[in-house]
């Protein structure tokens, strides 16, 4: 069907689950960091969305090789998983998820920001005349005013992880059911010289890709409408 293989079929599905997994997560760590980075007045602010950022300015193989580290049997984050049983997170499904957090969260992060920003102080206020507790209008008042910025960064950080490559290479490696999701698989192709099968896969994400980056202007369409 398509002419993908049951080889290929699994890389899609295991692509699809593992960027389902990491817009949940990013949308639940990026919402209230981005209300913070936007509405904050720490002086470390500045500091915390540096490194958020850092993941747009770092070759993936940097930020694979450091998470590889962190992971690894003597890195920190490797001792905690050991420690608490769950053994290491390198060549693993989870591994993949952590990575793939990392590095697709300034693109959550970032329209979340901008969309929180945008939302006037006087709203707040407003709401705060009327007896809403912070919680209560941060729910009511914020979430949904920023939905078009919310959708957007869902977006993004899907595409952004159904696209990853370097920073899964490193991580995941290549293992087939495991860790070999599409772009991966693309590769093996490229490498082995089947550049019919490297199409198909290719025109599939450019067509997935393209229709997701239509939605979003189109979201921004009606948001400045």
């Amino acid at each position: 069907m398509f002419g993908l293989d049951s080889s290929d079929w699994s890389a899609v599905w295991l692509t699809l689950k593992l960027a389902a997994l990491v817009t949940f997560i990013l949308l639940l760590l990026g919402i209230p960091l981005a209300w913070w980075l936007s509405r904050g007045q720490s002086w470390f602010k500045g500091i915390v969305g540096a490194v958020v950022a850092l993941p747009l300015v770092l070759p993936p193989t940097v930020l694979g090789f450091y998470l590889l580290m962190a992971m690894g049997p003597s890195g920190f984050l490797g001792h905690f998983t050991q420690h608490w049983g769950l053994g290491l997170l390198p060549f693993t499904f989870p591994g993949l998820v952590l990575a793939s957090v990392c590095y697709s969260l300034p693109f959550v992060v970032q329209p979340l920001q901008t969309s929180f920003s945008a939302i006037s102080q006087r709203s707040l206020e407003t709401a705060a005349t009327l007896r809403a507790s912070p919680l209560d209008t941060f729910f009511s008042v914020v979430l949904p005013m920023a939905r078009p910025g919310i959708l957007s960064a869902a977006i993004l950080g899907f595409t952004h992880t159904v696209g990853e490559f370097g920073v899964i290479l490193m991580i995941g490696g290549n293992i087939p059911g495991q860790t070999r999701v599409l772009s991966v698989q693309i590769y093996d192709y490229v490498e082995a010289m089947e550049y019919s099968k490297a199409h198909h896969l290719s025109a599939a994400m450019l067509l997935f890709s393209f229709c997701l980056l239509w939605l979003i202007y189109g979201l921004n369409r009606q948001k400045t409408a």
